[in-house]
């Protein structure tokens, strides 16, 4: 039964995908809608049962004994599932916000060409972010970010525009460098660690013969900035604001969940269960990989506040508020891991409820740039009431839930003392600047609009269906209600950190 938990929440959404390839295009008395229909309701099963799987397995407690895929290279390098604490916050996450992304790119995807290999590549997704989620060592991680790689890059191709091509092309670029580097990293655990599987506090054993700290300290930033590329760090972060020209529920799963989150999750497990905090804490390396997250967070929020593009603005967000997650991983105590896993929750619902909001304004209404959307507040009202909520919890106000992953993210700034504490608090003040700025800025548009803007807007606009509300909807009252108790989330998540969950 354990074995079925652990690998059919993983290989279900891939069979699902591959079926949904293969599959004939069907009679020619069936029409072409109820083929549509037909496909939206499989896709929305198969994702529906591997969350609850995922779940049932969480809950049970079923994950914490290995489950083993394959062996490569003989017996040496073993493939397995292991489900800790830190995996069943990542997994926990994805498998609640999939379905609701689904039901979402039902009606968004409506009328659009190619759903079929939409659909089928958007469920694949799934089931290869979930194997990261549930990678028991750096070599499965290893394996499945890769193949993340494969099947999201047909997504970002997906309208096959001269746009999609060029960011399509950047994506995989990019995805193909930083995989080498990790690759790096993950060679060097394997020769100097006592083993490759996730262990809190690291696994190099400093009595392997030709062990030199200063070598290993490198190729850790080396895998640090390759499994960085996915997370938007900066200077690798440039592939993401060109990803924007994907249909919204690709965009907004690739900066909230799957590939972003992959690699910022990637990166907590290389620091805190591979290479190991202590080994890395006070070194030059720990400044390099500081610098570089403090830098992405004030140049992504700054460029946000620049950027006229609905998506892209949303885009530099993403590559900001990222790096907070980051920033948590690199204060490289308990404090940092639990509030870089608070925030990767919490920003993951705060994201995907401001790009579903884009996406629902731009499918209704075409309109794509902030300046476009003057007053058009009054036609949806329900989805800028949901846009402002996500926007004040970027923020980090009070009341939502940003503010308890900010919170915790300068508590754990604080309690590393001296001059670092206080340059890094002062970034996260300052992000919270601009990212009041960049998101108000669009809910004081739509609503108190000025001069020949208020007829930009054409004369009647709909609200998005049901299928679209739905999700915004509830990720904003989350929003809410986790701002104001998260207590049983956060002593989950601070058990995680301690070691105390596993």
């Amino acid at each position: 039964m354990r074995v079925l938990l652990m690998t059919v929440p993983v290989f279900l959404p891939l069979a699902g995908g591959f079926f949904l390839l293969a599959f004939p295009a069907g009679r020619k008395a069936v029409s072409e809608k109820k083929q549509e229909r037909n496909r939206l309701l499989f896709m929305e099963a198969v994702v529906l049962v591997s969350s609850l799987l995922v779940w049932a397995l969480i809950l049970s407690g079923r994950g914490a004994q290995e489950t083993v895929l394959f062996y490569l290279a003989g017996n040496d390098l073993k493939v397995f599932f292991r489900l800790d604490g830190a995996g069943c916050v990542f997994a926990g996450l994805v498998s609640f916000l999939w379905p609701f992304a689904t039901l979402y790119a039902s009606e968004y995807m409506e009328g659009e060409e190619r759903q079929k290999s939409f659909f089928a590549f958007y469920t694949m997704a799934y089931g290869v972010t979930l194997g990261i989620a549930f990678a028991g060592n750096l070599v499965t991680l290893y394996l499945f970010y890769e193949i993340l790689t494969l099947v999201t890059f047909p997504l970002v191709l997906h309208y096959r525009n001269r746009e999609s091509r060029a960011a399509s092309r950047k994506y995989l670029y990019y995805s193909i460098g930083g995989a080498a580097f990790a690759f790096m990293g993950l060679v060097f655990i394997l020769i100097y660690g006592n083993t490759a599987d996730f262990i809190l506090g690291g696994v190099l054993n400093r009595g392997v013969p030709g062990f030199h700290t200063n070598t290993i300290l490198f190729m850790y930033v080396l895998a640090f900035f390759g499994f960085g590329v996915k997370a938007a760090l900066f200077p690798v972060h440039g592939w993401l604001p060109k990803a924007s020209v994907a249909p919204t529920p690709v965009t907004a799963l690739l900066h909230a969940v799957a590939v972003v989150k992959s690699g910022a999750f990637a990166i907590l497990r290389l620091t805190y269960y591979s290479y190991g905090a202590d080994f890395v804490r006070g070194t030059w390396a720990h400044v390099v990989v500081l610098t570089a997250v403090l830098i992405t967070i004030v140049y992504g929020s700054t460029m946000a506040v620049r950027e006229a593009h609905f998506k892209r603005r949303l885009a530099y967000s993403t590559i900001s508020n990222l790096s907070y997650v980051l920033f948590g991983v690199v204060m490289m105590n308990p404090l940092g891991l639990a509030a870089s896993l608070l925030h990767m929750v919490f920003h993951a619902l705060m994201k995907i409820c401001a790009f579903f909001c884009a996406g629902a304004v731009m499918h209704k209404t075409g309109k794509q740039y902030v300046y476009e959307l003057s007053n058009m507040g009054k036609q949806m009202p329900v989805t800028f009431a949901c846009f402002t909520i996500a926007g004040l919890s970027l923020t980090g106000i009070p009341l939502f839930a940003g503010f308890i992953s900010k919170w915790s993210l300068a508590q754990a700034a604080v309690s590393t003392g001296g001059a670092v504490g206080i340059i890094a608090v002062c970034v996260l003040l300052y992000s919270a600047l601009m990212t009041g700025i960049y998101m108000l800025t669009v809910t004081v548009r739509v609503i108190f609009p000025g001069g020949k803007e208020k007829c930009s807007v054409p004369a009647k606009v709909d609200e998005a269906g049901w299928r679209m509300l739905i999700p915004m909807v509830l990720f904003a009252v989350l929003l809410v209600v986790l701002g104001v108790y998260s207590g049983p989330l956060v002593r989950f998540i601070t058990g995680v950190a301690e070691g105390v969950t596993v």
